[in-house]
């Protein structure tokens, strides 16, 4: 089975960091474009990050551009999202998804296709 174990949300004061991991499993690491999203109530779910597998780059949401920073270690299977200098708007619950689409056009999920993990809150008090 896919799975997908997001962690590492908290509380953090604006202009703080913190570094979400998401841990995978049951599929082969690098086949699958792995994505964070993040959804706040009354809002649609926004790709906030990604790893293409088709050209090997990492895509950001406009919003989250020169702050936030995806790796990945293959030998763990993990990704990684440090994000910096969070505002009050970055607050929301961050989930990692596997396969979905990912490139220069945008970060979604490949509705039905795709593998989610649960999410992991993270509250940013101004």
């Amino acid at each position: 089975d896919v799975q997908l174990q997001a962690s590492g949300g908290g509380l953090v004061q604006a202009g703080g960091s913190l570094r979400l991991s998401c841990a995978t499993s049951g599929f082969t690491f690098d086949d699958y474009e792995i994505g964070w999203f993040r959804q706040t109530p009354g809002k649609e779910r926004e790709g906030v990050s990604c790893i293409s597998r088709r050209d090997e780059n990492t895509y950001y949401a406009d919003s989250v551009k020169g702050r936030f920073t995806f790796s990945s270690d293959n030998a763990k299977a993990t990704v990684y999202l440090q994000m910096n200098n969070l505002k009050p708007e970055d607050a929301a619950v961050y989930y990692c998804a596997a396969e979905t689409f990912c490139g220069p056009l945008g970060i979604y999920s490949n509705h039905g296709r795709d593998y989610w993990g649960q999410g992991t809150q993270v509250t940013v008090s101004s």
